[in-house]
């Protein structure tokens, strides 16, 4: 299809998403949705805020994701579960802080247990409305036999198990791709592999007549730095895959390209089977940038808590639904899509298995204005704690505290604690009392076996 016949279709999506919000819809309208969207939720890891163009990249090209974006709407002020990979990915899964969870307690996760498989997650609440669910690409959240991602409601797995993979061999130590709990060999790169594997399941739903929730968890741009061409590289490396010394800011870039370009077979293969138009896609990060990544205008990066390494930029498109070119300031976080997408596929949370998240819906469908919250956050590297309320950060990193203004000071540099005592010792009060409801660093080999909060018992 031409750019020209893209943008008078989503004209007319925008058209309609104006109408849907003022209530004046159609009985087409209302009859399409009433029918189930189908979900595509895909993460990049270890992308900084500004790696997009349309968050602010001039070096990285993303014309697929800034296509997305003026479709559809940016949240500007979202947040990653965690500064490092495994415990947002519990804090996704679960829709709770993942420090309620072992598996969740630090980097990385599998070191102290594996994700509960009795645990209500993102996508056994989905299945539980007649959804096909798929994980393909990055799992990080313990090994077989204890866990898999066939354990906790995917119906189907693709990927890896382990944190990382070589882009070529696949590979992290004796750990490779898995189909379900089967290793497989596939040759290709990565990123092609897995954007491949994600047309495939989308074409297989599309035939089964049966709405789709699939996680598109892709490892790039994690290190090992290896663009689409650098398949020397990773012979050179031969299985060292923690690549430190390693890459270029043309390299990360063509990662990044790579991505955006599998992105776009998915929105494809949406187009090509009529899908599109019903469908939720969401793009975002697992946690702040690495080495090459660009996290402007803030500071910090991957394993700290300044906004630089839990900033995630956040793009969402749902045609008709959403107001194409829309910005949010609302304060969002990892475990927000739990209740989010569960309520949009028609369902809700376990009572049993209260989420600490937020349902988006009212701000990304209705253009509702911003609510304040209250977000946490611990990391025990440099024994780091974080707070934001409203425009206020509290955060402790090596033993110095501040306070922020976020809105007005992004960079983090203005140390308010003096100017604003009160609302300094508000926010570590705050966090204090919310920490002491979850669990210690020390609870590491803690059985999950009962329904709840976890740190409750302890």
């Amino acid at each position: 299809m031409s750019n020209q016949g893209i943008s008078r279709r989503h004209l007319m999506a925008g058209a309609a998403s104006t109408l849907a919000m003022t209530g004046l819809t159609s009985g087409a309208l209302a009859q399409g949705a009433a029918d189930k969207p189908n979900i595509i939720y895909i993460m990049a890891d270890d992308m900084g805020y500004a790696d997009l163009g349309c968050f602010g990249s001039v070096s990285n090209k993303t014309p697929v994701i800034d296509r997305m974006a003026r479709q559809g709407m940016r949240l500007t002020h979202a947040y990653a579960n965690s500064s490092v990979c495994s415990p947002t990915r519990v804090g996704l899964l679960s829709g709770r802080y993942q420090y309620r969870l072992p598996v969740g307690l630090d980097e990385p996760g599998a070191v102290n247990g594996v994700f509960p498989p009795g645990h209500p997650t993102i996508a056994s609440l989905i299945r539980d409305q007649g959804y096909h669910t798929v994980l393909v690409g990055k799992w990080h959240l313990g090994m077989l036999p204890k866990t898999s991602p066939t354990m906790c409601g995917y119906d189907t797995f693709f990927g890896i198990f382990a944190g990382g993979a070589d882009y070529f061999t696949h590979r992290f130590g004796d750990s490779g791709l898995y189909e379900d709990e089967v290793p497989v060999e596939r040759i290709g790169y990565m990123t092609d592999i897995l954007g491949d594997r994600a047309v495939d399941e989308i074409n297989k739903a599309a035939d089964a007549r049966q709405p789709i929730f699939m996680s598109l968890h892709f490892t790039a741009p994690h290190w090992p730095w290896e663009g689409p061409e650098d398949e020397a590289v990773s012979k050179r490396l031969n299985g060292r895959i923690q690549h430190y010394d390693g890459g270029s800011l043309e390299t990360y870039a063509a990662m990044v390209k790579s991505m955006d370009d599998n992105v776009g077979k998915v929105l494809k293969a949406l187009e090509d089977r009529g899908l599109d138009d019903n469908t939720i896609v969401i793009f975002t990060s697992d946690n702040g940038g690495e080495r090459f990544s660009n996290t402007w205008p803030f500071i910090g990066m991957k394993a700290e808590l300044l906004e630089g390494g839990i900033r995630v930029p956040v793009v969402v498109r749902w045609p008709g639904r959403i107001r194409p070119g829309s910005v949010s300031s609302q304060t969002a976080m990892s475990m927000d899509w739990l209740p989010t997408l569960v309520a949009a596929a028609g369902g809700a949370p376990d009572p049993d298995y209260p989420t600490d998240g937020m349902n988006l819906l009212p701000q990304l469908t209705q253009g509702a204005d911003p609510v304040e919250r209250t977000l946490y956050w611990r990391f025990k590297a440099n024994e780091q704690k974080a707070i934001r309320q409203g425009p206020w950060k509290y955060l402790l990193l090596g033993g110095h505290e501040w306070l922020f203004n976020v809105v007005t000071d992004p960079r983090e540099r203005g140390n308010r604690k003096d100017r604003e005592p009160e609302i300094f010792e508000d926010l570590k009060a705050k966090w204090e009392a919310w920490n002491a409801t979850m669990l210690p660093y020390s609870a590491k080999n803690i059985t999950f076996s009962q329904k709840g909060h976890v740190a409750d018992r302890y």
